[in-house]
């Protein structure tokens, strides 16, 4: 790559980052302008592993999350369509905007049962930097933010997990906050695409597991 082309490159990231900022500004602290920040930069690490287009990895984590479904009614395609929007009034070339509205479109955790319709090597980096990004200690805080956001509950254990969560189930779901470990955080470990991502997961994997183990703990009022 030239010094004329990364410079290029890099003017762009700059923008992105500023339009990301202030969209994002006020959003639910799980998924505000330091979710993407932390995904960024993780993303940014497993590329250094992995054989890859950077600008791709850079944007699609950047702008992985500037329309989110969840708070647009389960629209999946205003996120592609705004992120396409904004990369083509800064001169983006389209050979670059089309695997970043990909992963855009692809990247999110639909429920257990949701087949794969599209892969690309970028895409496997942002996912696993996303995925990671709610496992572990940012990953229970995360969880327990937005269940705040959606007024559930903690916990209930008369409300069993749903392992077997249509797309459109697990979209609507309003179970208990504690549920949406088994539902989803837990089951990350073993769905990460990259060596580096499934080391990282391991650690953070493990450490939800003592947590929850905690958690059942205190719950029912036991002592050591």
């Amino acid at each position: 790559m030239t010094t004329t082309q990364e410079s290029t490159n890099q003017t762009v990231i700059n923008a992105t980052v500023v339009y990301v900022k202030q969209e994002l500004a006020g959003a639910e602290g799980g998924h505000d302008w330091w979710h993407i920040y932390r995904v960024w930069q993780q993303a940014r690490q497993i590329a250094l592993h992995e054989e890859v287009d950077t600008l791709v990895v850079e944007l699609g984590a950047l702008l992985h999350d500037i329309a989110d479904s969840k708070f647009h009614g389960g629209d999946e395609e205003i996120g592609p369509v705004k992120a396409a929007a904004f990369l083509r009034s800064l001169g983006v070339r389209d050979a670059v905007i089309e695997p970043v509205t990909q992963i855009i479109r692809h990247i999110s955790f639909k429920g257990g049962n949701e087949a794969h319709t599209y892969w690309s090597a970028e895409l496997a980096v942002v996912q696993d930097a996303d995925r990671l990004d709610a496992l572990g200690a940012v990953g229970i805080a995360r969880a327990f933010n937005y269940g705040g956001f959606r007024n559930r509950a903690l916990y209930d254990p008369a409300i069993a997990p749903d392992m077997h969560m249509t797309k459109e189930a697990y979209k609507t779901s309003a179970s208990p906050t504690i549920n949406h470990f088994y539902e989803k955080l837990l089951l990350l470990k073993d769905r990460m695409n990259t060596p580096t991502g499934k080391a990282l997961a391991e650690e953070r994997h493990a450490f939800m597991e003592l947590y929850l183990a905690q958690f059942y703990r205190e719950w029912n009022g036991q002592v050591k």
